[in-house]
């Protein structure tokens, strides 16, 4: 049986009150959202609580769920548009300030300086990127979906994934250059 017969069956039994079920779906698919959640948000603590939005949402839907794609792709469409609310909610309310105190200090070695500096300009580049784009090429990168299975996610044609993508890597390569040439 394969990983996606398997999240398959997992949802059947969710939509049976199967409290285990719910249980090992969230510990095997946790990492992948939170680490999604993440590169969108920069924030932890938000990226919890945007997966832990995502899977209740999934538990309610799961008496639906129907497995017309791979199942990768529903649950990513499901957190995409925790996603899209958290940033329409976000963008009504502001920012919420942070206290500078309260951000771990780490103390990085002489050589790794580069490279954090080059993770801290991606990580900022990323995070400029218009919504649509930014989704997609995490969903590609970072959790390895295929143009057709982000489509599917997203609730939008293959084409204009291929197209926020593409804009997405110009833009990261453009944001990147000159950090780069150093």
């Amino acid at each position: 049986m394969d990983e996606n017969e398997t999240d398959i069956l997992l949802m059947r039994r969710i939509a049976e009150d199967d409290e285990a079920a719910a249980r090992e779906l969230i510990l095997k698919w946790q990492k992948p959202l939170i680490n999604f959640f993440w590169r969108s948000v920069n924030d932890v603590h938000a990226a919890e609580d945007l997966a832990q939005q995502t899977f209740v949402k999934l538990c309610r839907s799961a008496a639906k769920y129907e497995p017309k794609a791979a199942f990768s792709s529903y649950l990513f469409h499901i957190a995409h548009n925790v996603l899209v609310s958290d940033f329409r909610a976000r963008s009504r309310r502001g920012a919420e300030p942070t206290d500078p105190a309260e951000l771990p200090a780490v103390a990085a070695p002489d050589t790794d300086l580069a490279e954090n500096e080059l993770k801290k300009n991606f990580a900022r580049a990323v995070e400029a990127l218009p919504e649509n784009q930014r989704t997609a090429i995490l969903l590609l990168c970072q959790q390895e979906l295929s143009y057709a299975e982000i489509a599917d996610a997203m609730s939008a044609p293959v084409q204009n994934v291929k197209n926020w993508i593409h804009r997405a890597r110009q833009t990261l390569r453009e944001s990147l250059a000159e950090f780069l040439e150093k």
